[in-house]
């Protein structure tokens, strides 16, 4: 029988997100210079933060070039972001080995959207996506947001999450 996905949140110590298409929506503004320019969800961006606040690991895998996203989220408290992994499993791979003795794949919640996250989040204790991910990644997901890339995917799971490990709303999560 398979397990309802919030029994399994009970186990989550880490959430992995990629970022083009569950952090935004996965469009691009083209600056005048060339540059790729993205739009971030203030509530993903504070669910991030809170998460990194009570202890969970948060980590970022992502082919694209997203330097002005790494700035932001490092400024939430993320340390492990892997940008331009052509090969996602190479990086989840690293991310496994660093944090060897805090916790396994299974305990790690995974967001993807589209077919370079498919390897990865088959891999992931708990695999998810937003509203609008490729067919081929709902297919696999243990759980679907309601929450479309960029529109608050992101911190639905991630409010999930501390709400089953009563994480949630405590004295002192509100301040940024």
């Amino acid at each position: 029988m398979k397990k309802n996905y919030k029994e399994l949140l009970n186990h989550i110590k880490a959430f992995v997100f990629d970022i083009d298409g569950v952090f935004t929506d996965g469009t691009f503004q083209i600056s005048a210079d060339g540059k790729q320019v993205r739009t971030l969800n203030g509530k993903d961006s504070y669910a991030v933060q809170l998460a990194v606040k009570k202890g969970y690991k948060v980590a970022i895998i992502t082919g694209g070039k997203a330097e002005g996203v790494k700035e932001s989220l490092q400024r939430a408290g993320v340390t492990d972001i892997y940008i331009s992994a052509g090969y996602k499993m190479d990086a989840w791979e690293d991310f496994l080995s660093i944090y060897a003795d805090d916790f396994k794949s299974e305990e790690i919640m995974y967001m993807g959207d589209d077919i370079p996250d498919f390897m990865v989040m088959q891999k992931a204790g708990v695999a998810c996506a937003p509203s609008n991910a490729a067919p081929e990644i709902k297919q696999i997901s243990h759980y679907v947001s309601p929450y479309s890339g960029g529109q608050g995917c992101v911190r639905d799971i991630i409010e999930q999450t501390l709400k089953v490990q009563s994480n949630w709303m405590l004295e002192g999560d509100f301040t940024w």
